[in-house]
């Protein structure tokens, strides 16, 4: 079987083209989308993400406002700043990178963000019209990406089986009322799969679509696969390679290697989600701006 590598890169790059007509709609409007990311600690994975994010709000022309905090930071002052952020008309976007150091109250927080700029999809109003359906809200980047990727892969998602590995809002549960609502791009038969399921791997085979959230290492192998199944990815763990340069390597929640030939379609680690998360970021962040200014959106 010939197995077709879904390019997390090139799609991103397909979503940044579709936003450039917006963005320039919104400059003639003198109105620059801005995205607020605050970081508190120096997590390095935290660091790494955030400069890819300001990277690519830089290139297309959005405005990042980037604010690192020291991890003794209190829970309040991180409170007074959302406030700040949410009365900034500049802002339309405000994330605050997970993890937080555990004296603060990662729920507190995220309840305090304005859900008109909640571009992270986290706040229970946007976790509520995500359920109801309603189109208004946002939903978490990572599920708008998995949905993106299986619709340019040419997955038919109507009337599939897909098996969600994983039940965190982040993913798992998110994707899962995603995929389910009614639609060309969804109404799909949802199966989430989690660490109380019993026999994973016999359930999963039976999937059209599978989809790894576990965040366990190579945990997918050959036996969670049925044949012809699309597999998407979304594991991003680090595991050490002494034949790589820095001593670790990036590797997904499946076993690629042992995977690849029994899918018809697949998404590496790194290059698959990873690039499609900023997209998404960058596509609700527009969205948000546009919604602000009241400027009617591209169908």
């Amino acid at each position: 079987m010939t197995t077709k590598l879904i390019d997390g890169k090139n799609v991103a790059e397909k979503v940044y083209r579709e936003l450039e007509s917006d963005i320039r709609i919104l400059k003639a409007a003198n109105i620059q989308p801005g995205l607020a990311v605050v970081v508190v600690g120096e997590n390095p994975a935290s660091l790494t993400y955030v400069r890819n994010k300001a990277a690519r709000c830089e290139a297309l022309g959005l405005s990042s406002f980037k604010t690192e905090l020291p991890v003794e930071t209190k829970e309040e002052e991180l409170l007074a700043l959302i406030e700040n952020l949410n009365n900034d008309p500049a802002v339309h976007g405000i994330l605050v990178q997970s993890p937080l150091p555990p004296h603060i109250c990662e729920d507190r927080i995220i309840r305090a963000i304005d859900p008109s700029k909640d571009v992270d999809g986290f706040h229970p109003v946007n976790v509520a019209k995500l359920a109801l359906g309603d189109p208004t809200g946002f939903v978490p980047c990572t599920p708008l990406s998995c949905q993106r990727l299986l619709v340019e892969a040419g997955v038919q998602i109507s009337g599939a089986h897909v098996a969600i590995i994983g039940r965190s809002m982040i993913v798992g549960k998110s994707l899962a009322l995603l995929l389910m609502q009614k639609g060309r791009e969804a109404n799909a038969t949802v199966t989430v799969l989690h660490s109380g399921s019993h026999d994973i791997a016999k359930i999963s085979r039976q999937a059209d679509v599978v989809v790894a959230a576990m965040g366990r290492a190579r945990y997918i192998g050959v036996e969670h696969i049925g044949e012809g199944a699309v597999v998407i990815d979304v594991g991003i763990n680090r595991v050490s390679d002494s034949s790589h340069p820095k001593g670790w390597r990036l590797v997904g929640d499946v076993d690629f290697d042992a995977v690849r030939d029994r899918c018809s379609a697949i998404t590496p680690v790194p290059g698959g989600v990873g690039p499609m998360t900023i997209a998404m970021l960058m596509q609700n962040t527009v969205t948000a701006a546009l919604r602000a200014s009241g400027i009617s959106m591209n169908p």
